[in-house]
């Protein structure tokens, strides 16, 4: 049974309501997914508080072409979802890490970033940057590193002395 033109605006609506805020928005490929294994996916993405949301790719398109997006949108084959949230990392990491125990079922085909049409290879070297907490805790040990080794000389020279 076909949607009727007043659904479909209304489902357009909300996607533009659902899309307006998010800073980073991932369009997944999902094929032959359990209803379980759906709703772990839902679950651990509402922990970060990533929206999921299925939608007919045309209305996607209606929905995403308001917001002046810049690039060209990716290819967008088969049954779609969209992941989005106001984290630049968060929905691109949820669905990377969820896509490593289904490879054969979930893809990131690609997605927005910071106003901008990404490829899926784009969107998936974004989801392997790590937290921010990681990015800090390898800066500190940069900084650290070359003090480390000074002591460290400066110890060896100590023992030869002493």
């Amino acid at each position: 049974m076909p949607i009727t033109l007043e659904k479909k605006k209304e489902l357009v609506a909300g996607l533009e309501k659902a899309l307006k805020d998010a800073k980073s928005v991932v369009f997944v490929k999902f094929d032959k997914l359990t209803v379980a294994d759906n709703n772990a996916l839902r679950r651990t993405l509402q922990k970060e508080d990533v929206g999921y949301t299925v939608a007919k790719k045309t209305l996607l398109k209606r929905a995403l072409s308001t917001f002046g997006i810049t690039g060209d949108a990716p290819e967008i084959p088969g049954q779609i979802a969209v992941a989005y949230s106001t984290d630049l990392l968060a929905s691109s990491r949820g669905i990377f890490d969820f896509q490593k125990g289904h490879k054969e079922n979930v893809a990131i085909v690609g997605g927005v970033f910071e106003g901008k049409y990404m490829s899926a290879a784009e969107m998936t070297s974004i989801a392997t940057i790590p937290p921010l907490q990681t990015l800090r805790g390898m800066f500190v040990n940069i900084i650290n590193s070359p003090i480390q080794r000074f002591a460290s000389v400066l110890d060896q020279v100590a023992q030869t002395k002493g």
